[in-house]
């Protein structure tokens, strides 16, 4: 079976959360943040929040992890401070937040970075994971890398009608999860 859109089931939208790293960047001058909200729109989510942050691994935390304990952010996209200079940071921020990392995402991102620039796609550590319920992504800080990894992995992998399946499905799947876990330790609780 290829990977298709199933046409026959309703779109359902999510609410995102996008993060631009720079030292550099305001909201005024930053473009990827920018061109990831038009492709996330355009997809049909919401953006539930946008920021900026400088390359500082506690300032990229802090807002990731505010995010994660948001009930109505489902993904958190980051772009910026993924390359290897000593401000480079974001991955240091948020791995540490990720219950399980998602490796295929990044060995993806680099199959697909590797058709718009070649070998320098060595020099991204874009990487994804999962924080309790909600799905992070760490992509390059330039427009091309948001647009590569949005159109050739994300915009597929947010749409439940993708085939033959999606992160969508999984969301409500990982909050039972932990909803049943939050029972289980209250219902120990009361017998003991």
């Amino acid at each position: 079976m290829s990977a298709r859109i199933d046409p026959t089931r309703p779109f359902v939208p999510l609410r995102l959360a996008v993060l631009t790293v720079s030292d550099t960047r305001t909201p005024k001058t930053d473009k990827s943040g920018p061109r990831l909200v038009q492709m996330i729109e355009d997809a049909g989510h919401v953006v539930a929040d946008r920021m900026v942050v400088s390359d500082d691994e506690k300032s990229i935390r802090k807002a990731v992890k505010a995010w994660v304990k948001m009930d109505d952010v489902d993904v958190v996209i980051t772009t910026g401070g993924t390359g290897f200079t000593g401000r480079d940071v974001t991955p240091e921020a948020v791995r540490p937040l990720f219950d399980k990392e998602i490796d295929g995402f990044s060995v993806l991102f680099h199959m697909l970075s590797y058709q718009t620039v070649g070998t320098s796609t060595v020099q991204s550590r874009a990487c994804g994971g999962l924080a309790k319920s909600t799905l992070i992504f760490s992509v390059p800080g330039s427009p091309g890398a948001c647009e590569d990894a949005w159109n050739g992995i994300l915009k597929l992998q947010l749409d439940n009608r993708h085939r033959p399946c999606s992160f969508v499905e999984l969301l409500p799947r990982l909050a039972e999860s932990k909803k049943e876990k939050k029972k289980d330790k209250k219902t120990s609780k009361a017998k003991g």
